[in-house]
């Protein structure tokens, strides 16, 4: 009976196998568009085999990079335009380009220079100076860099058909190369094609037309720019309207000047809570006696980091105190604090709301990634001319960079608790406010904390920066060593940054949760 039962189970699979192959073979002819024959023979041969088959398209050879290309494998396509673009000015710089232009044109430099040697030699042998031998020398120490350059030129021209040759042998070895393995990636195209429908099939006219255009300008240009160097400068200048770049500068500064004179009461508004909580803060770190600060922060590390953190923590604290830097380090945590709970306060309600509005948070991706990837240097120009320069400046422009981890990580922590388990609590009467309290918050606790800790990292990065725009610590320390190129000073107050740094990631980031 088991035989029998296993003979069955072995048909049963057979047959299953055997329609899964008809079925997979009748939809090439669909994903191919041409020589559906061809093509199945040749995936039916490839199918069969676990191994690296040996197959050879001609027509993919022959096309090279449009083919794979309009067969819309962009990535093999460049991949393989890249060698033939190489392939090709090896070609063309072998037969016909000018190797020697540049040993021809310093050739030419000195040669002026030579000259001008040449009469003041003459001038200094008529007039019997003391100069001759100097002049003597530099006229014969031109004259052989001539002839050495010289010799380079001709040997330079000479190598032409080497160069050619070794483009045609590179050229020829791409060429086989895409045409052995062209089946094996469309082949395996299909089966991505198989398990999802909206990858593009077919060779489409549009396509096509696309891939001819990009490759054959692609290869003109860089193969016409590298043969014949300095030849076509249309190549290498961008055709600039210099007019267009003065009113777009002009628009800039209307805009700015426009804001900055309406906008006096908004601005002052920002400023004045800046002020508020950077005055608090400094008044908590600076004002307040540092043993009491200095045991605030071991405690606050000891109960999340654990001892070991602890003793750390009191010893980063001890290097800044001994030094010199215990005020500049506390003020520099206090600039610190202001822009990281300014930027905690808003961003992790602002990743609660974009975590269930995608419409929203598709607006506001922009924006963020504009404020993440601008230079500081650039951004603090706007800064200064709303807020002018000092310590709200400075964390303004802090805020503006290192903003945005917190919402995302937010965002990305919301969205990542299992709906199972929001659907049990829904089911059980959870309301939103319980949902969000004692589901969705703790579960992303993990995200929120590490985009916490990402944004004070960051500010703490722009301590140095903004010291530039009038904002004090050790910030100062640094701009000052490198203005004066005072190595000692850098070093240590740069080692107090570090020491802040690793205090607060033991303080956020800590074992105990």
């Amino acid at each position: 009976m088991n035989e029998i039962a296993a003979e069955n189970s072995s048909s049963s699979n057979s047959s299953v196998e055997e329609i899964f192959a008809k079925e997979r073979e009748s939809r090439i002819p669909e994903f191919v568009g041409t020589h559906p024959e061809y093509y199945q023979q040749q995936f039916n041969k490839i199918g069969a085999d676990a191994g690296f088959v040996w197959t050879f398209n001609l027509w993919a050879g022959l096309m090279g990079p449009i083919w794979f290309c309009a067969r819309s494998m962009w990535n093999w396509g460049l991949s393989f335009l890249i060698l033939e673009t190489f392939a090709m000015v090896q070609i063309i710089r072998g037969f016909f380009g000018d190797l020697a232009v540049g040993a021809w044109d310093r050739i030419g430099k000195i040669e002026g220079t030579l000259e001008l040697r040449r009469q003041q030699l003459a001038s200094a042998i008529e007039n019997n100076t003391d100069k001759i031998e100097v002049y003597q020398r530099t006229v014969k120490s031109l004259e052989d860099s001539i002839g050495g350059i010289r010799l380079e030129a001709e040997l330079l021209e000479a190598s032409g058909l080497w160069i050619a040759l070794s483009g045609i042998a590179m050229l020829v070895i791409v060429k086989a190369g895409q045409a052995i393995i062209a089946n094996t990636l469309l082949e395996k195209r299909f089966s991505d094609w198989l398990s999802d429908a909206q990858l593009v099939s077919r060779m489409t006219s549009k396509h096509l037309t696309l891939a001819v255009a990009f490759v054959l300008l692609i290869m003109f240009a860089t193969v016409i720019h590298y043969s014949f160097p300095g030849r076509y400068a249309w190549l290498i200048e961008f055709p600039t309207e210099h007019g267009i770049r003065l009113t777009s500068i002009k628009w800039v500064e209307d805009f700015f000047a426009f804001a900055v004179k309406n906008g006096d009461a908004f601005f002052d508004s920002i400023t004045y809570g800046i002020r508020l909580v950077l005055d608090g803060l400094e008044l908590i770190f600076v004002q307040t006696p540092w043993m009491v600060v200095a045991s605030f922060i071991i405690l606050l590390t000891w109960l999340s980091a654990g001892t070991t953190a602890a003793i750390y923590s009191g010893a980063f604290l001890s290097y800044m105190g001994f030094l010199g830097f215990w005020e500049k380090a506390m003020t520099t945590l206090a600039l610190l604090g202001t822009a990281a709970c300014l930027s905690i306060v808003i961003g992790i309600p602002l990743g609660m709301y974009c975590a269930r509005r995608e419409r929203f948070y598709t607006f506001i991706r922009p924006i963020m990634d504009f404020m993440q990837t601008m230079p500081a240097f650039v951004f603090m120009i706007p800064v200064i001319a709303f807020f002018g320069t000092g310590k709200p400046a400075a964390v303004v422009t802090t805020m503006i960079f290192g903003g945005t981890p917190v919402v995302r990580l937010t965002v990305l922590g919301l969205r990542g608790v299992p709906e199972h388990v929001r659907e049990a609590a829904i089911s059980f009467g959870g309301n939103k406010w319980y949902l969000l309290t004692r589901v969705d918050l703790p579960l992303a606790s993990p995200s929120i904390r590490a985009g916490i800790n990402q944004t004070i990292m960051l500010s703490l990065a722009m301590v140095v920066v903004a010291s530039l725009i009038g904002a004090k610590g050790l910030g100062e320390d640094v701009l000052e060593a490198l203005q004066y190129a005072n190595v000692g000073q850098g070093i240590l107050a740069g080692f107090s940054i570090l020491f802040c740094a690793m205090i607060l990631d033991r303080i956020v980031q800590g074992e105990r949760k």
